[in-house]
């Protein structure tokens, strides 16, 4: 596969927040005096961005991302079925932590990147000013998933290489090349902001109702506006169109 950038994002799938709200997050519009002669100033969005470890919807990433900022490409090799997960188990195959095993903590799928808590680990300062010397913490820094990491079969804790399969329901799984054994995706990629588990969401006061969520309330016809408020008030046209000739 030959190398390229990637240029569409895959947040949705990882964000656990709505599609909507990530790209209202991210939309930079400004204005800027047009070149030519004209009186009206042209109005510019944003379509490239540099990602990061900063999710798109926080202001990191608008601050790393500030309008008539040009920063360096990435070019990297695409992935075309992602296949790491939030609580995968994997080894880690290159830097002082090679051989060691983690659970994966955070997906950037914009870089092929994962964060295993606990390893490959470094030293950053934050806070530094003129009156101030900072604070040292202890920050994960990123790894590829092409080169530096492999999954981990569970039948035997140790890293093997995988494939995607098909189940007799239909169901696509992770299947361990050496052993043959399934590797489930965790249930901790299912957790989101409200909920640690789908199961155990408990609707309150204010929340709208499964119920009404799922009802139909809309069915399309091929009426136009006139045509439906015609039907409703029971009004039926007997009126005959005068033919019309075109030459």
């Amino acid at each position: 596969m030959r190398i390229t950038q990637i240029l569409r994002s895959k947040l949705k799938d990882f964000s656990n927040l709505p599609k909507e709200y990530i790209e209202r997050s991210k939309r930079q519009v400004y204005w800027e005096t047009p070149k030519a002669v004209n009186y009206l100033p042209r109005t510019i969005e944003r379509k490239k961005f540099r990602y990061t470890t900063n999710r798109s919807w926080t202001g990191q990433f608008r601050q790393q991302n500030l309008p008539n900022t040009i920063r360096k490409k990435v070019f990297m090799q695409p992935i075309e079925e992602w296949s790491y997960f939030r609580g995968d188990r994997v080894e880690v195959l290159v830097g002082k932590d090679k051989g060691k095993q983690g659970i994966v903590t955070q997906v950037i799928p914009e870089r092929n990147w994962v964060i295993v808590e606990g390893l490959n680990w470094h030293y950053r300062q934050v806070g530094k000013d003129e009156d101030f010397p900072g604070i040292i913490v202890k920050s994960e820094a990123p790894l590829d998933v092409v080169t530096g990491i492999r999954l981990v079969d569970p039948s035997d804790l140790q890293g093997c290489e995988f494939e995607w399969r098909f189940t007799e329901e239909g169901e696509q799984v992770r299947v361990s090349k050496r052993t043959g054994r399934l590797i489930p995706i965790p249930e901790m990629n299912n957790q989101t902001h409200d909920y640690k588990s789908p199961a155990a969401y408990v609707e309150r006061d204010k929340d709208t109702k499964a119920a009404t969520v799922g009802e139909i309330t809309f069915t399309p016809k091929l009426c136009t506006f006139e045509m439906d408020i015609m039907e409703e008030m029971g009004i039926k046209e007997d009126r005959e169109a005068h033919k019309s000739y075109w030459y």
